[in-house]
């Protein structure tokens, strides 16, 4: 899960608004096609020694708030707080952010970390900002596809396993080849509903996919990827092959 406590270049004086607690997405990746619409949340918890009258959150991705390349939103809104019934420094809050792979995804060095800025205004007019409050991966959809040959094929002889596993390009609107990353074989034998894994594969130009197994029994075959951090996994369909 993506939780951090709230951090800060310098150190906060002990009468400043601090966050927690802070959740992007309910935990998991952010993973964009070329064409991906879909809401983002962030959660986080702030407390304030004065009570916290309104509070915020967005993403950044860059070495610094000054030079960031990338806002998620580009105009932060100000998040829903609810202060605690039970103890009045404390608001639980969330913010919604509409994302747009095709708006907002411009280049792919925008893959990877990014960064929640969280703030605050107390009660008493003060305002608190931390530019690293907690983090988030933002990666590129994988597509991963196989063909497994001959079919039918006979007992004992040998099939040729092939695919290709791609990724979505920001800066060119396709999907391209991912070179020299780990793809794993799996089979599953009809009437099973376990893989096992068979092998490794590499992928070679152009995210190209090809190797051999031996044929032992009716089943399906498929190729995996785990993804990278700046990559989300893929999982391609199984391909059933008739055993003779």
């Amino acid at each position: 899960m993506l939780l951090a406590t709230a951090q800060a270049a310098g150190t906060a004086a002990a009468d400043d608004t601090t966050f927690s607690n802070v959740v992007v997405n309910g935990g998991k990746d952010i993973v964009l096609g070329l064409t991906t619409r879909k809401t983002v949340t962030i959660t986080w918890t702030a407390r304030d020694p004065e009570g916290v009258a309104a509070s915020w959150a967005y993403l950044w991705h860059g070495p610094n708030t000054d030079d960031a390349d990338g806002s998620l939103p580009l105009y932060p809104p100000a998040g829903t707080c609810v202060v605690s019934p039970a103890d009045p420094t404390t608001a639980t809050c969330k913010v919604s952010i509409a994302v747009s792979a095709a708006r907002d995804f411009d280049h792919n060095g925008l893959a990877g970390a990014w960064k929640v800025l969280a703030g605050a205004q107390d009660t008493e007019d003060n305002w608190t900002e931390i530019d690293v409050a907690g983090t988030a991966n933002v990666k590129r959809y994988a597509r991963v596809t196989v063909n497994a040959s001959p079919e039918p094929v006979k007992k004992g002889r040998t099939i040729t396993v092939t695919g290709r596993l791609t990724r979505a390009n920001w800066e060119s609107g396709t999907y391209t080849g991912y070179q020299g990353r780990t793809v794993q074989l799996q089979f599953r034998k009809k009437g099973s509903s376990v893989y096992t894994a068979l092998k490794t594969v590499t992928s070679g130009v152009g995210g190209t996919l090809k190797t051999t197994t031996k044929a032992k029994a009716d089943g399906y075959y498929r190729f995996v990827f785990t993804g990278t951090p700046t990559t989300g996994p893929s999982t391609a369909t199984g391909d059933f092959v008739d055993v003779r």
